[in-house]
């Protein structure tokens, strides 16, 4: 089974990370407001800006967890694929 760590950018301009084993399904969630309660439920619609698939559910739920603690700077070097300036991010953070 593959499972899926993505990010969406949202109507506002913030991020969500989320973990999923059906992509389109979930980002359709996310967008028809179904949970009153979610992030996204107010800053709809939102678009998908990354996907990352995994082949175990505990590698995937470990990168969300990973990702959900990083900087907007460092979710926007991984968005656009600049992974030099995640090494760079991270060190800057740990100083």
């Amino acid at each position: 089974m593959k499972i899926f760590v993505y990010i969406v950018e949202c109507i506002d301009g913030s991020y969500y990370t989320g973990v999923t084993n059906d992509i389109e399904r979930r980002i359709s969630e996310h967008n028809a407001g179904l949970d009153s309660d979610s992030f996204t439920y107010s800053r709809r619609p939102v678009v998908v800006r990354y996907i990352q698939e995994f082949d175990q559910p505990e590698q995937a739920i470990r990168a969300e967890k990973q990702i959900k603690g990083w900087s907007r700077a460092k979710k926007e070097a991984l968005i656009q694929g600049r992974f030099d300036d995640l090494v760079r991010l991270a060190q800057a953070r740990n100083k």
